[in-house]
């Protein structure tokens, strides 16, 4: 069996290193969490540099909101289990999604719970997912979690979705931008360069920096692309470093527009996913476990780790969530109501409902500030660049003219 390195953090927050034998990182992770342990990386010895993948998810959420949708619809029509994943399986159109479906079917037909047998597939069924279902399996209301399973992932596609929309309009002007610069200093600038060769005149500095631009991506272009390559790695590889992720989280939540957007889409997120498990059954330390490993963001996750640990130690969860500092003085407000009138499940419900309307209308206001913004500086650049191309022009028809 593979030998595993880990880091992660004990109940006490201290830090916890070491190597096990397991039979692979699902397995460990169990191991780890039952021994109270919070780890963030588990890596296999002789493995630790990896280049990043791309593509390996291969079932969309939004697969996964409709097979919930459907499962939730049969299970309450009284199928057998055995009899849905069956159906459900057969009737997929991903053949990837089919095939951990009809895993699934086999494994529960061995005799194994439903929850257990989507622990085997944790790139399609999440924490989560596993955590809300067993749940369901063991208070028999499997068809009750799976609808608010459904809604959940349903949620979180549309969160996504606006996240998605926020960064698709800046980052196709800007694509579009860079390529145009690029297309005029390779093939548009040399025509005048060779012009102003024959001519024999003085360029002044602004042409001067045009032209040595244009020498620069005609002879280094393949440098320009090694660069952005060089650069999309290195992000990845400091992101698989605890420390390395965390800093850029942080580093993202006080960007001055996009951190407020951040901030608010984690809140949201947050509010649904625990208000989902606890709704479910799932007891309050164990769902912000939960929460805090499924969160995305590592300043997040290691404010709700401190969070749980100080509910560990008979504090409300009010003051600690105040104290991290993660959270807004309105949050933590509605969720101290919540937990003195015991309905803690709703209001982190309509928190998530009320926070995901606010990251709605601040997607919307970035993109009505951003567009003008970037607009100018296009107009800018590549105004720039012509004008800087036409100025010897200028002097030229000036002297002559004179």
């Amino acid at each position: 069996m593979p030998v595993f390195t880990f880091s992660g953090k004990n109940a006490s927050g201290e830090k916890v290193t070491g190597e096990r034998v397991a039979v692979n990182k699902q397995v460990l992770a169990s191991q780890l969490r039952r021994e109270q342990i919070a780890v963030p990386t588990i890596r296999e010895k002789g493995k630790e540099f990896a280049l990043p993948t791309f593509g390996t998810t291969k079932v969309k959420t939004k697969d996964i909101a409709i097979f919930f949708r459907q499962f939730s619809v049969m299970i309450d029509a009284g199928l057998p289990l055995v009899q849905c994943l069956e159906i459900l399986g057969a009737n997929q159109e991903n053949a990837s999604f089919q095939k951990t479906l009809n895993a699934v079917r086999t494994t529960v037909e061995g005799g194994a719970t439903l929850a257990n047998a989507m622990r085997q597939h944790p790139k399609v069924f999440d924490e989560l997912s596993t955590n809300m279902i067993e749940a369901g399996e063991t208070g028999g209301i499997l068809d009750i979690i799976l609808q608010r399973l459904a809604s959940y992932v349903e949620k979180a596609v549309k969160l996504r979705a606006a996240v998605k929309s926020a960064l698709i309009y800046p980052v196709a002007v800007v694509t579009m931008a860079v390529l145009i610069v690029g297309a005029l200093l390779k093939w548009v600038v040399p025509i005048f360069a060779n012009l102003f060769a024959g001519l024999g005149v003085s360029l002044p500095l602004p042409t001067r920096i045009v032209l040595a631009l244009s020498t620069f991506v005609g002879q280094f272009w393949w440098f320009v692309i090694v660069a952005m390559v060089v650069l999309v790695v290195g992000i990845r590889q400091v992101r698989k470093h605890p420390r390395g992720k965390y800093w850029m989280d942080y580093s993202m939540l006080k960007l001055p527009v996009l951190g407020m957007l951040l901030r608010k889409i984690a809140v949201a997120r947050f509010t649904r996913t625990l208000g989902t498990l606890i709704t479910s059954g799932v007891p309050i330390l164990d769902g912000l476990s939960i929460t805090a490993r499924t969160s995305g963001n590592a300043v997040l996750e290691e404010a709700l780790m401190r969070v749980r640990k100080a509910i560990e130690e008979g504090r409300t969860i009010v003051d600690p969530l105040r104290e991290s500092g993660v959270f807004p003085n309105m949050v933590t407000q509605m969720i101290g109501v919540g937990e003195a009138t015991g309905a803690m499940d709703s209001m982190l419900q309509k928190i998530a409902d009320f926070y995901e309307d606010e990251v709605d209308a601040a997607t919307k206001d970035m993109l009505a500030m951003l567009e003008p913004i970037i607009i100018g500086m296009l107009g800018v650049v590549i105004g720039g660049i012509v004008i800087s191309l036409y100025m010897p022009l200028f002097s030229m028809i000036a002297k002559l003219s004179g």
